[in-house]
């Protein structure tokens, strides 16, 4: 168990992250751990059950027992809340707009955490969020943070059907008082603006090789 690895990944909304933390894990075969789904399922289910996102009592009470469960399907992170998979509405209008609320809310982000960090017991992973390499392991000597330009993650953003507001959303996850969004001290910064996945990719992997990381196969 004392070799398993973590690769963290974290930066702004629609800076590539999470496709860049996917197609790695696939390369390296590694579990791909998507933070940011866990929170958008947690405001789908607040949402869906009509309770406030600055709520904190009512969205932990929705939270108890057996109603979020955190799993692994296909080397990936899955999530089933009440038996249900919310893969097909964390992109809905109210969860863009309440995401950034439900994440700032101290005693979710404490649970979640929590169950993040569970990954990495039995496995290498590439973890992706906002505060992966900060607080959920600042340990790991791996930490990448991807960006873009405002005008080029806004015009991903509008591509991919999504109408919230870029600079808002960067606003409220960099100020908040609980994990805010930030560069990790010893983060390396990969600018994707005008990089395709695979050359962010590779960035990363040469990184990681100049790091004594070795690739297999």
């Amino acid at each position: 168990m004392e070799n398993l690895i973590v690769i963290a990944i974290d930066g702004p909304a629609a800076s590539g992250k999470s496709t860049v933390a996917r197609v790695l894990a696939r390369r390296l075969g590694y579990l791909y751990v998507n933070t940011g789904a866990m929170y958008r399922a947690v405001t789908w289910l607040a949402v869906s059950n009509k309770i406030g996102t600055t709520d904190s009592d009512g969205v932990m009470a929705l939270m108890q027992g057996d109603a979020f469960v955190c799993g692994i399907a296909n080397n990936e992170s899955t999530i089933l809340v009440n038996g249900v998979d919310p893969s097909p509405y964390l992109t809905e209008g109210e969860v863009n707009a309440g995401v950034s609320a439900i994440a700032s809310l101290p005693e979710v982000r404490r649970v979640l955490v929590a169950r993040q960090r569970e990954y990495a017991i039995s496995h290498s992973l590439v973890m992706e969020g906002r505060d992966i390499g900060s607080i959920v392991f600042p340990e790991t000597p791996y930490k990448f943070y991807i960006d873009a330009s405002p005008e080029v993650r806004a015009a991903r953003r509008a591509k991919q059907g999504m109408d919230d507001t870029i600079a808002v959303r960067d606003k409220f996850d960099s100020s908040r008082r609980t994990s805010p969004l930030v560069i990790a001290e010893d983060a390396h910064v990969v600018d994707s603006s005008h990089l395709t996945i695979d050359g962010v990719v590779g960035e990363i992997i040469g990184r990681l090789k100049l790091k004594g990381f070795e690739l297999e196969g």
